[in-house]
């Protein structure tokens, strides 16, 4: 077991949290560590508490648990707390439809997956011809955006699907402002009125949604569960970041789990949606790498539809090559040079295909220069 151990390790933790407080101390060390960095310690926690197993681990494991636990507790409550009063300063805009996405939409849909999760910023989904209300808006309550190169400004406003970020000057949470899943450049060029249209109420279901700002919170939508599904599989496939890339996997495991064993017709609707929003090519890898990597049971059939969404097979052999190199952790005492290359070579790839090679090779020209100074 010396290959990749700490891979084996990682993955046996998320898929049997039961077993975990019976493995040997050093596979317990090294898998605590592991998870840490993939910013998954909080759910392999939240896992112990809700069997009341935390207690049967040695103390110093018990402590990281418990700490990580806290942490990600406290950092959905500040996630829900910005939602707040993000509704509050859009007030004046009650006719524009905003959805939650990511970890927030997880959050406000009482998902179980999001109990234990680490929250990074707020992601919201606006139409694009209301953006410049819902930043007026914003910024006129104190949200504002780091001061950028005019390149940089140019490269968002006009060729990404987002704004520049947003913070609060008294808050240090980041808000992205979308007004779709992909580039506007990107070779894949899904419907974002699709998306908002099929969007539905947030239930709020998250016990710290309840109180004085769950009224508020109501303001905003999430994305339908096959629509949600297919965005955390853009994001991570096309999305250019492999930082918390084994994370992103786990919510794609979660979501399909949870919603193919309980939204009605999922499965039957999910190959079909995807093909309507130009998903396919990430659909097809989400699908083959969780079932894969995490063992997320997948229908034969849907399976077998998704092959219609695969690229050449070259291609496919350097994807099953690069993506579970990418996607773990590096080992905290050995890292091997060859996953960072995995990544990197990752990252060039999502630009790749996210921008016409003209611009890709202007695009990393500029950032290498600002890099090298």
């Amino acid at each position: 077991m010396k290959a990749h151990r700490e891979r084996r390790l990682l993955v046996a933790a998320l898929a049997r949290p039961d077993d975990f407080v019976s493995w040997p101390a050093a596979d317990i060390d090294l898998a605590l560590r592991v998870l840490r960095r993939g910013r998954l310690l909080g759910r392999l926690a939240q896992a112990l508490a809700d069997r009341g197993m935390l207690g049967a681990l040695p103390l110093p494991a018990r402590d990281a648990l418990d700490s990580a636990l806290t942490a990600a507790q406290a950092r959905a409550r500040v996630a829900l707390w910005e939602l707040d009063r993000i509704a509050a300063a859009l007030e004046d805009l009650p006719d524009v439809r905003i959805a939650a996405m990511k970890g927030c939409a997880y959050l406000l849909a009482g998902l179980p997956h999001a109990r234990g999760r680490m929250f990074a910023d707020v992601d919201l989904l606006v139409p694009e011809a209301r953006l410049p209300d819902v930043e007026r808006c914003l910024s006129g309550q104190g949200w504002q955006a780091a001061e950028l190169s005019p390149y940089d400004e140019r490269y968002y406003r006009e060729w990404t699907h987002e704004l520049p970020p947003l913070t609060h000057a008294e808050r240090e949470v980041e808000v992205d402002l979308h007004h779709n899943v992909q580039m506007r450049t990107s070779r894949l060029k899904p419907d974002a009125a699709l998306l908002l249209a099929a969007a539905r109420p947030a239930p709020a279901a998250h016990p710290a949604a309840a109180g004085s700002c769950g009224s508020r919170l109501s303001r905003f939508g999430v994305l339908a569960p096959i629509d949600m599904t297919l965005h955390a599989m853009t994001h991570l496939f096309y999305g250019g970041e492999m930082d918390d890339a084994l994370r992103e996997l786990a919510d794609i495991d979660a979501l399909l789990r949870h919603f193919g064993e309980r939204e009605c017709a999922f499965w039957e609707q999910f190959w079909p949606r995807a093909q309507a929003l130009d998903l396919a090519r990430p659909a097809y890898y989400g699908l083959r790498y969780a079932s894969r990597i995490l063992g997320t049971p997948v229908p034969g059939a849907v399976l077998a539809a998704s092959c219609a969404g695969a690229p050449a097979r070259v291609v496919v052999a350097a994807m099953d090559r690069l993506v579970p190199e990418a996607l773990f952790p590096a080992h905290p005492d050995h890292p091997r040079s060859w996953s960072a290359f995995a990544r990197l070579l990752l990252y060039v790839r999502a630009h790749w295909v996210r921008m016409p090679p003209w611009r890709l090779i202007r695009h990393l020209a500029h950032k290498a220069r600002v890099r090298h100074g």
